[in-house]
């Protein structure tokens, strides 16, 4: 459940970046975007999908805050919308997977 909220929290403020923000929002929104992929790549090796691990991985990389990875803004919006798009197709792969497993 908190994962499902932390995503969803995630994939409205990565589409909010297409607005223009002050910067502190887009940095927040990289700690929080890394964050999230890291949990998801966690439950992912938990469930034995390696390649979403990897992918969630190569993810939260992209976005850490620490050492930042210029892509310049048109490309960075690109990113960011097929980061959320990424993030949501992961949340319907785990509620499909979570309704077989119940059934």
């Amino acid at each position: 459940m908190l994962t499902k909220s932390l995503s969803l929290i995630t994939i409205v403020a990565l589409l909010l970046c297409l607005c223009p923000m002050p910067y502190g929002y887009y940095t927040l929104v990289r700690l929080l975007t890394a964050v999230t992929f890291c949990i998801m790549a966690y439950q992912c090796y938990g469930a034995g999908r390696k390649e979403l691990c990897i992918a969630c991985v190569v993810v939260a990389i992209l976005f850490q805050p620490l050492v930042k990875i210029y892509l310049g803004r048109v490309m960075r919006n690109i990113v960011d919308v097929a980061a959320a798009i990424f993030l949501g197709v992961l949340l319907w792969l785990n509620r499909s997977s979570k309704g077989e497993e119940e059934s």
